[in-house]
């Protein structure tokens, strides 16, 4: 009578060709073990030719049996991709069962996590390969059948001799069709400590986002450079989490960073990562990101790294590094050397990381000397805005101070005044479409503190001007300033979806239709997502 399992006939090999490979199991052919049991190498003749294999050995000992032996066969056998460990062959006589799979040369990722030697760029690069087998195996697209891996960890993440990331270990994973429900009722909630999604842990309930939790565990090990446990003589003194956690709330970032790897980051990759890193670990499933999301995020980090690298590396507490200037985020300009430290990565960290209500929120961080305005919105993108003391260029005829201004300083203007903006961004969201703005209000008065409480600011006004990009052949006019909650008046100037891109705008102010309208005040431009 036929068998479920004949479909797996054509992988199963015999014992004595296994033997054979691995000297009879012997020391010297060791070269790991797990929650399975211990993993060999040897050389088994494929398709493709003599080929060196892993070969695990299923110890009963361990507490896995023939459900998590089949589950790794029926996972792998059917769910290929780059970023997984690929299934072989497997072989069973009696009651020895051993998986054949592809060999890792390197080794598993845990194994490098205080290595210096392993980059900040390497790093990246494995993460967001783990990230993209997360991402198959969750399909976001409904196509296959779901997975939940539910052992996700560092140990877990073999490397291949190019360093390419491979997801390993499926002996504990939940499949089921994607027109099914999310989530699941666990009897016996199984996981590692320290990774293991505190809910699921509590509850019993699993869904795609325990994975999320267990990879944002893994996340801060990669930028941390320590496992999430410690243990002193073989016992466990203290699990990690928590205190990474607190360290980003209360912006002490920089005492958990991989010291050795500080003088080699791009501080924009770094918030971008450890940003979303801290969101995988929201106690709520809801606030945790999509596994796309993050594979966008890592990108994003990637981008960021590698586009400043031609400047050279900063660390946290370099003052004038070159490797800040705007690499990242929206493509800041080369000759904007900020020297950007460690205090505006935990400022914009903590800001992205707070629980959020309000669709738009007014607070947010003064960055960059004082010279940049973060916020975000309900969906965690960044609105970025410059001051006008740092971008406008032109018939200025005074800088004052202004409280109700979110800079230290504004510019006031004549009414037909002309200007040379050039905006350079450093933190925009990837991926989004933006609206770029002009922010300024109107006097009345000569005096710029009451400016703010004149009528005009509280009603529509056409402030006329005309704007033009350097690419285009043409002027544009404004239109109809809308008046924000914080009493300042704002005109859309065009949209860009270009993060990298630097915006170089010629602005002329003409002649008011009011006459009671004295000068205009300039607070910045301002760019919000779509």
């Amino acid at each position: 009578m036929s068998s479920i399992w004949d479909e797996f006939d054509h992988l199963k090999i015999q014992m004595k060709d296994i033997i054979s490979a691995t000297n009879n199991f012997h020391k010297d052919k060791l070269i790991g073990g797990g929650g399975f049991g211990p993993v060999y190498k040897g050389e088994l003749s494929l398709p493709n030719g003599p080929t060196m294999v892993a070969f695990k050995w299923l110890d009963r000992r361990h507490g896995q049996g023939n459900t998590e032996f089949w589950k790794e066969i029926m996972m792998l056998s059917k769910y290929r991709h780059e970023n997984l460990v690929s299934l072989f062959h497997f072989s069973i006589e009696g009651d020895e069962r051993v998986l054949v799979y592809e060999y890792a040369p390197r080794g598993s990722l845990d194994r490098y996590l205080s290595d210096a030697t392993l980059t900040w760029n390497q790093r990246l690069h494995i993460c967001i390969g783990a990230a993209r087998a997360l991402t198959y195996l969750h399909d976001p697209m409904d196509t296959q059948q779901r997975v939940i891996h539910r052992d996700m960890k560092s140990s877990n993440i073999l490397l291949d001799n190019n360093w390419i990331a491979k997801v390993s270990d499926f002996g504990l994973s939940k499949a089921s069709p994607a027109n099914q429900p999310r989530t699941y009722m666990v009897i016996n909630p199984v996981g590692t400590l320290g990774y293991c999604d505190p809910l699921y842990s509590e509850s019993g309930i699993l869904s795609k986002e325990s994975d999320v939790y267990s990879f944002g565990v893994v996340l801060f090990e990669v930028m941390c450079g320590r496992l999430c446990c410690e243990y002193s003589k073989g016992q466990l003194v203290g699990v990690l989490v928590q205190k990474w956690k607190r360290c980003c709330e209360e912006k002490e970032l920089d005492d958990i960073i991989f010291q050795a790897l500080k003088e080699q980051m791009v501080w924009d990759s770094v918030i971008t990562f450890s940003a979303v890193a801290y969101r995988c670990l929201n106690r709520a499933r809801k606030d945790r990101p999509l596994m796309d999301e993050i594979v966008k995020e890592l990108e994003f980090a990637l981008s960021q790294q590698q586009n400043s690298r031609g400047s050279g590396g900063r660390s946290s507490s370099s003052s004038s590094g070159s490797g800040g200037g705007g690499g990242g985020g929206g493509g800041g300009g080369g000759d904007d050397d900020d020297g950007r430290g460690n205090a505006d990565l935990v400022k914009i960290v903590n800001l992205i990381a707070s629980p959020q209500d309000n669709n738009l929120l007014p607070k947010g961080v003064l960055v960059d000397e004082g010279k940049r305005w973060i916020s975000i919105n309900k969906s965690k993108q960044i609105h970025e805005m410059i001051s006008a003391t740092q971008c406008f260029h032109g018939n200025v005829s005074e800088c004052v101070n202004a409280s109700k201004s979110r800079f230290s300083n504004v510019f006031v203007c004549t009414l037909e005044a002309c200007f040379e903006v050039n905006v350079s961004t450093k933190f925009l969201s990837p991926d989004t479409a933006y609206t770029v703005n002009l922010v300024f209000n109107i006097m009345g008065t000569k005096d710029p503190e009451k400016a703010y409480y004149w009528e005009y600011a509280t009603c529509w006004a056409y402030v006329p001007f005309r704007y033009k990009l350097d690419e285009w052949n043409e002027y544009q006019n404004s239109c109809d300033p809308s008046v924000r909650e914080d009493g300042w008046l704002m005109v859309q100037l065009y949209t860009s979806r270009n993060k990298n891109k630097k915006h170089n705008l010629r602005i002329e102010f003409m002649a008011p239709r009011d006459p009671r309208i004295f000068k205009y005040i300039l607070e910045g431009i301002e760019l919000r997502p779509i």
